[in-house]
Parts: structure tokens; sequence; C-alpha cells
């Protein structure tokens, strides 16, 4: 700690801050442009500039640290001042440089009321300038889809040079040029390559960089604003849901530490559009071979009818990625009531088994967990696709000291150094037995970690590889008192709460791989879908398919009866993230025509089916709920998983195929419904196989 005198005040700090970070403790406000506190430090604005007792010019406070300083003469602290005479004229002479190219459009500019330019200069600026040269053009730069850029306004602050190239990992963007030559691009006018490129929307202080697909179509100020979840991938990222009127304008991200800091993925950005494309908006029944819109009594009754005709052994059904944990609990009361036992929320087939307890399938060393291990194992997994946002985390703990990462599965751009060790479960047994040298790098770790992808999961040998995951754990020493490195990475959002709320078979029941057999057989005949779009549809033969969706996907052209319902911005909900943390989104808006909230539709389904649920509302649903899953209550809190549920997934045992593991998620933008119905998603995905395709070319 180190004492400091601020604005006549006497702090005491810890030593290793900068002199920014110091003086906001000590209550002081300091103005900055380029500094960032999850960037390093560029010191290239000047904006943050105090006065040291002592030095002869104002002190860029960003850059120095509060250990560079020395006390007075007589033995006092170091004085700081923020708010004399002196700071004040440097200040504003700053910002005159500042300004003297910018072009001062904010009428026209999409940063308009959310810019930090705009607020200093009126803060700590003058009211006109002594500069009337002609000002400084930069031709506007194509650098992809996503962000737009209107580099005229740029001030050069670097933070989106150093967030490509920091966090991201991915270096697109560079600076060109000398002096008033400078300009900030893309090295050949290339489209960014970065699945988190979109966050330098937000870091832009000026607007230099802007969102494209938003670009004209809102201001700030007319938008409501609502918090919320992100269900693109299992992270759980903390999100802020913008709308004007029904209509979702943009996705913003929020601070949530444990989580996502304040990163967001470019799917979990730029979805929206697709929350508003291809919507199902009434009841539909086939009739002669075609749907055809009905009313949902006439719906009601069609399903009702088969319903009636068909024993409960010859009925299923399936939950899909995007169900929250409310509406799978929903859907399992209903299929228990009416006597069916072939009901699954694993749409993507994965071998997880919670009677086996939920250490058996969360990521239980947490997400900020990563920052504590020091070495990591990846099994069957890509995280740069899988949970772009994890991944940041992951290359963050790379950064900050040497850690060892080793990959058994597909050869891919991480973002960080790995050693290569193997592409399937025979290295994996390697490492169980010791033979492979990566184990001995996992055993000498202090807090080693073993992160298993669904890449691993979802084969027909899934279970045999997971329990042989489980030995891997607890032969290197991942599992132990204080520290439980056994992580499974989860790619749906809706998986964990359903694993949680036991939407799975029932004994004797059928699993997908189950259904789908059954249904192509002529085993079963009456199959209800709760937005499951990521399965074989083909293979539902003869089937009688009740579809409850939101968009016309592969799910609905199946359907012989649709039920419209709302997406995840137009329902409360809780969602239960890979680390088994229970979140509630909010409703920022609401869904089109006549569809209705998934529980909603199933509540009042079931007195059609002769077995009406027994809440009325969402908040009776919610309260049985928790009832029987009482962690579920406990939003943000992560309820710690047991880990003898590792030691009993270990004594498992079974054969595994010597097949190489592959990557769960092949096109990370089209990866569920809204992202398919999304024609930004699209450009991104072509963007994405032609750069591909060029590489592999090289």
């Amino acid at each position: 700690m180190a004492k400091l005198i601020v604005d006549g005040s006497e702090v005491e700090v810890d030593d290793h801050l900068t002199l920014l970070q110091a003086c906001e403790e000590a209550g002081a406000e300091i103005p900055r442009f380029c500094f960032h506190d999850r960037l390093s430090i560029a010191g290239n604005c000047r904006m943050c500039l105090v006065e040291v007792v002592g030095s002869p010019k104002p002190v860029a406070s960003c850059a120095m640290g509060v250990r560079d300083l020395r006390p007075g003469k007589d033995g006092t602290p170091p004085q700081v001042n923020t708010r004399t005479p002196f700071v004040k004229k440097a200040r504003e002479g700053v910002m005159e440089f500042l300004l003297i190219n910018h072009p001062l459009d904010c009428p026209i500019c999409d940063q308009g009321g959310e810019c930090d330019l705009q607020d200093q200069a009126m803060a700590y600026g003058v009211s006109g300038s002594r500069f009337h040269e002609n000002k400084r053009a930069v031709e506007d730069k194509y650098i992809g889809p996503l962000v737009k850029t209107i580099m005229t306004r740029c001030i050069h602050c670097t933070r989106c040079v150093r967030f490509t190239t920091e966090v991201a990992g991915v270096s697109d963007l560079g600076a060109i040029g000398r002096g008033e030559d400078m300009e900030i691009t893309t090295y050949l006018e290339h489209a960014m390559g970065s699945e988190l490129q979109g966050n330098v929307i937000d870091l832009c202080p000026v607007g230099a960089l802007t969102s494209r697909p938003y670009a004209f179509k809102a201001r700030p100020w007319e938008l409501s604003k609502t918090e919320s979840v992100d269900v693109m991938d299992a992270v759980g990222s903390a999100i802020r849901v913008d709308c004007r009127g029904r209509e979702v304008m943009r996705v913003m991200p929020r601070l949530n530490e444990a989580v996502n800091e304040e990163w967001i993925s470019d799917k979990t950005r730029f979805i929206w559009d697709g929350l508003r494309t291809q919507r199902l908006d009434r009841p539909y029944v086939k009739k002669g071979g075609r749907l055809t819109p009905a009313s949902w009594s006439e719906a009601f009754a069609a399903i009702a009818e088969k319903a009636a005709a068909t024993a409960p052994e010859k009925t299923a059904a399936i939950g899909g990625d995007l169900a929250s944990t409310e509406e799978l609990f929903a859907l399992k009361s209903l299929m228990d009531a009416m006597g069916v036992v072939s009901v699954d929320s694993r749409q993507d087939g994965t071998k997880l088994d919670p009677t086996l307890g939920r250490a058996s399938y969360l990521f239980n060393s947490t997400i900020e967990g990563i920052e504590d291990c020091d070495a990591l194992l990846i099994v069957g997994s890509n995280p740069r696709y899988e949970a772009s946002v994890l991944n940041a985390r992951i290359r963050k703990r790379w950064r900050l000291a040497p850690l060892s990462v080793g990959v058994i599965g597909e050869r891919s751009d991480l973002t960080y150094d790995y050693a290569y060790l193997g592409a399937g479960p025979d290295t994996l047994s390697e490492i169980v037995n010791g033979s492979h040298s990566f184990a001995e790098v996992l055993k000498s770790a202090e807090r080693p970690m073993i992160l298993i992808g669904q890449g691993a999961l979802t084969r027909a040998d899934g279970a045999a590889v997971l329990s042989l995951a489980a030995k891997a754990a607890k032969a290197v020493g991942a599992v132990k008192d204080g520290w439980n490195g056994f992580s499974v990475l989860h790619t749906a959002a809706g998986r964990v709460g359903g694993l949680d709320v036991g939407c799975v078979p029932g004994e004797g029941g059928r699993d997908v791989a189950g259904i789908l057999e059954g249904a192509e057989s002529g085993a079963l005949d009456l199959v209800f879908l709760l937005g499951a779009d990521e399965i074989d549809t083909r293979r539902l033969g003869d089937a009688f398919v009740v579809y409850i969706g939101t968009h016309g996907d592969i799910g609905a052209h199946r359907a012989d009866v649709i039920l419209p319902s709302a997406a995840y911005t137009e329902k409360p909900g809780t969602w239960v993230n890979t680390e088994g943390r229970p979140q509630r989104t909010n409703r920022a808006a609401f869904p089109p025509g006549e569809a209705r909230e998934d529980w909603a539709v199933l509540r009042a389904l079931s007195p059609h089916l002769g077995h009406q649920l027994p809440f009325d509302s969402l908040a009776a649903l919610r309260a049985a709920m928790i009832e029987a899953h009482p962690h579920l209550g406990d939003v943000n809190h992560i309820e710690p998983a047991d880990p003898a549920a590792v030691d009993r997934l270990a004594e498992l045992g079974g054969e595994t195929d010597s097949a190489p593991f592959v990557s769960a998620v092949h096109d990370f933008y089209l990866t569920n419904p809204i992202a398919r119905a999304s024609a930004v998603m699209a450009e991104c995905s072509a963007l994405a196989r032609e750069r591909t395709t060029v590489e592999a070319a090289e």
C-alpha cells in the first residue's frame, strides 16, 4: 500500500495501481480516451493529464504508476492535483488538439448521445478553436459486414487495435502511416475475422467504429432498455436488449465479471434481425399435405384427437436448445402426467446423465476459475466457436502467466498456443495411464483443468469417453479439496437447465436417438418438439409431429401442427449456464401475432389432453420448479456440485471408438433458428466459408 495526497485529501491505495486508478479511488474524476481497464496502456490521447507536485509538466496519469512517485522534500506523501487551473488548461489544450481534425458531424453520427468525445468536450473543452486550417479527411475502410467505419472521426486512441490483438487474439486491425497520415485499418482492407469483433464498437470513444446493421436505425434515447441474458451459447453472457416499440433494435453487453466481463460474441450482438424474420405468428394445421392457418382451438383439437388415439408408449417429446428451464419443467410435467417416459432435452444426443450428480455435467471450475488454473487439457472441443467469450477468458489466463494447454481433437486456431496431443480417445487413454508426456504436465500443476466439449460426448461412445475423461481428471489430480477441474463445456443454453429438472428419459424411455429410430420404424406415432430444430427431421417417418417454436425452421417444415411461441427476448425465464449458474431473462418485447410464451402454450394444451397442468401463471410454475429443485431459485449463484459425481462417472467405464473427435459447432454463425433467420449471420457465414477456402488453398 502507498499513501497519496489527492486534491488535498490523503488516501491509501495499492502501489501497483496507475495514478489514474488511484485518483479515481480517491473520488476524483479523470477523463480518458485511450485508457481501458482491460487493455494494455498506450498513453496516446493525453486527456488524463494531472498535476504531480514537483513535476514541471502535466503528467499522463494512465501511464504513471503510484510506485513511480516520490515523496515530498519533508517526507510527506506525493501530492496529485486534478482540478487546478494548471490541469484545466492542459486538458483544454489536449481537447483542442483532438478536435483539430474531427468533423463535428454529431447530428448524423450513430454514436450521438453515447459519445465520450462529445461528453468530455462539453466537460473539459473550450467553446471555440484557434485552428482554422482544413480538416484531414480519411477514406472509409471496409472491414466486414458488422463494423462500419468513418475513420475521419478517429482520434487514434488504438483501443480497437489493442482489443483485437490482446483480447480477441486475432490481429485484424493495425496502424499504417505516420503523423497526420496515420490510419487505423485492416492491412489489406479485408473483413475482420474475429468472433468478438463487435466489441470494438463499444470500445471506440468516438463514432469512427459503429454498428453497420444498426446504422441509421434509431437514436439511443428512442430505445427502451431491458437487462437480459444471452442464449446463443451456454456461457450466459449478461446483455441489454434495446427495443423501439415491439422491435428489437440492438443487443449490448452488460458487465458481469464472473461470466463475460464486458464482452459478448458477434452472434450475440448481431442476432437481432433474425428475431423478426421467418417468425411463426399463428397456429397451423396440416390438411391435405399442406400447412394451413388455423385457430388455437382447431390446433388443440387436432392434437387432442391424435393423442387420444395414441398410447403413452407410442408418444415422445424432445426439448430444444433454446428452451428455458421453466418450459422444460412444464414439458416434463405434462409428459409425466400423460404417462410418457420418452422425453429428452439432449437434442444433440450428448451422453450426460443427471442421475450421477450435477458435477458430472457442469463446468465445475467455473468460468472465472479459468484464471486460477495452471494447466489445461481440451478434449473434443473448439472453445473459440463453441463459447467465444469463454475462449477469450482462456486467452486472458494464457497472457497473464505461462499456461500449458493441450488439445485432443481437431487442430484449430484457438488464439493461444497449445500442444496438439492427438485426435481421439486413444490419446485420452494415454493421459489416464500416464504414458503421455502431457500427463506429467497436468500432474505437476497445482490446479489442472480438463475441459470436455460436446464433440466428445455426442458420439455413440460418448458415455465411455466422458467416463474416461473423469478417470483422467482423477489421475492427474484435477479433482481435490478446494478445486474441481473437471469441466464440461456445453453449447446449448437450455441444456444444463434441462438436466437439472430431469428432462431426460424415464425408466424404459427412449433418448433422442431412440425417438428418431422409433418414429422412423413406426414404433412412435406422436412426437412433440419444443423448439427442437437441430435433429434430422427426415427420420420422423410418418409420426404425427407437434412443433412448438418461434421460426419457420427445420422443425416447422416437418410439423403436422405448429403452435407459435415467444423468442428469448419476448419472455421472462430462467436459464442455467454451463457452470450451473441460474440466471433470468426479462421480457424486452412482445411476440408477434398470436404467438405466446411456451409454458403458456403447454398449459393451454394440457386440458385438451386430459391432464391439466397445476399452474396458471409463470410465478406458480416457477414456484413449483423451485420447490422440486431449490437451487434454481438462487439466481446468479452457483451451487457447488458434489465432486463424488466425478468418482461415480469414472467407475462407469465402457468401450471407446478410436475415431477422432469433431467439434460440435461446424458453422459458428448458424447454430439455431434465430441465427439461420438472420441476414447478417448469413453474410458472416459466407465470409467465414470464403476465408476458410482461401486459407486451405494457400
